[in-house]
């Protein structure tokens, strides 16, 4: 597929790249989707099951897990293979894999099912954006990567009330059994995407054990950090050990799996750091958010539910605007005032007085997401327009990869909030530290500004 020209010779979307475009949003939708109606599911999985609650998070830990250990490789498969035919296995696997979840006889089965899940889901979102790449012209990829951003808040938003209808009126399974017709619509359009050539470069196995082993090991190892602190230590450890192996082996080469060669370049190392920093602390103020409104402030469910919506709601309605804005101002003071926006409710969030109307809270949560709007989609663009067009699918591996570990960085913070200090204080302090995260992200990106990059590295 070739782009049309204007008059000017300038690239531009015509409505024939439609399908192109709706084919990789619907995936994204897809995945995200699924991962936020599960969450809803899981105590009537635990019920049907008859499993514990605790056994029951093995749901969600599985998938996870999956997708981290695989972004990277399905990012090299796609370079070497091509985009939209590994982009495609993905959809195919992920839309597979939630048949068997939904015909799971048992907690086992569905643990395994959803760990297949995850690594269809990951070559969708490593490679979402890269696809989009190949379709839209890079003067138009900030606006491709607000769609993305648009898409991806509102099945968020949308995720956990579309689960609490299909619950009111039908078993979990049912939960997977919707991903069938939105998943057939993903591969029919997906034929629309360019099939563009990969470079064959084939993928070294033990660089990939090495990778699966890094994941595997930190997140696990972190799961388990307060029931059982000693192998806990052990997989971190394990985890680094793994990882210095992986960089030694990786960096002489040309395209390394894990992208050695582009976090060389000050542009994109500062955005994967900022991204850390953010994402780290948008999963801790969105848990320490959630607590506070249940058990500090004696919210129920669906109150906080109501309280919360403003969050991704908000981050949809900034990121189409970002994308302009980023055309006309630098993607570094962008991301600057996102990250101190996101700061301010948040730290606004921890020391609202209890005894004071909620309604400001709404208000907070809608600045918030609005800042995370304002942070996500220049960051994100930054990072792309860093990589060589023929990189892209490294630099949406690692947008990935640096997304899914700021957010266990933010699920350990709370959960050694919740074992050291009383349960009434750890969401304020933890909204507290989300804050300072933030802002900390706001801190780095300003590095990227002209005349105050670093130094590059030797």
């Amino acid at each position: 597929m070739n782009l049309q020209r204007d008059a000017a010779g300038s690239n531009r979307l015509t409505p024939r790249h439609a399908p192109a475009i709706a084919s990789v949003l619907a995936a994204m939708v897809l995945v995200v989707l699924d991962a936020a109606i599960v969450h809803v599911a899981l105590p009537s999985v635990a019920q049907s099951l008859q499993v514990t609650p605790a056994m029951s998070i093995w749901v969600i830990t599985a998938y996870q897990s999956a997708l981290v250990m695989a972004l990277l490789p399905c990012a090299a498969l796609g370079e070497s293979f091509g985009y939209r035919k590994v982009f495609t296995i993905g959809v195919t696997v992920f839309v597979g894999a939630s048949v068997l979840c939904a015909l799971s006889p048992s907690l086992r089965w569905l643990v395994a099912a959803r760990f297949l899940q995850g690594l269809g889901g990951a070559a969708v979102m490593a490679l979402g954006v890269a696809l989009l790449r190949t379709v839209v012209p890079d003067r138009r990829l900030d606006a491709a990567i607000g769609w993305n951003a648009l898409a991806v808040a509102l099945s968020s938003a949308a995720g956990p009330a579309i689960g609490a209808a299909i619950l009111s009126g039908a078993s979990w399974p049912w939960l997977f059994a919707i991903n069938l017709p939105l998943g057939m619509f993903v591969l029919l359009a997906s034929r629309a995407l360019p099939d563009t050539a990969g470079t064959a470069r084939p993928l070294d196995p033990i660089s990939v054990a090495l990778n699966a082993g890094t994941f595997a090991a930190f997140v696990v190892g972190a799961t388990q950090l307060i029931a059982q602190p000693g192998l806990a230590v052990a997989l971190i450890i394990a985890a680094v050990t793994a990882l210095t192996t992986l960089i030694r082996r990786e960096r002489p080469k040309e395209a390394p799996l894990i992208p050695l060669d582009l976090l060389g370049t000050d542009a994109f190392r500062i955005s994967v750091a900022a991204s850390i920093l953010c994402f780290s602390g948008v999963a801790t103020g969105m848990v320490a958010l959630t607590f506070h409104l249940q058990h500090g402030l004696g919210q129920n469910v669906w109150m906080t539910g109501l309280y919360m919506t403003p969050w991704p709601v908000a981050v949809a309605a900034a990121a189409p605007l970002a994308g302009h804005l980023a055309r006309q101002v630098s993607t570094a003071w962008l991301c600057a005032a996102g990250g101190i926006c996101l700061a301010i409710g948040l730290a606004t969030a921890a020391i609202w007085p209890v005894q004071a109307s909620l309604l400001p809270l709404a208000l907070l949560t809608m600045l918030c997401g609005l800042g995370f709007g304002f942070f996500q989609v220049p960051n994100n663009q930054n990072m792309f327009l860093s990589a060589p067009r023929e990189r892209s699918g490294a630099a949406g591996g690692m947008q990935g990869t640096a997304r899914l570990t700021g957010q266990t960085a933010g699920a350990i913070v709370m959960t050694l909030l919740f074992t050291i200090v009383p349960v009434h204080a750890a969401p304020r302090i933890g909204l507290g530290i989300a804050a300072g995260l933030a802002l900390a992200a706001g801190l780095v990106s300003v590095l990227r500004a002209p005349g105050l990059r670093p130094r590059p590295l030797p």
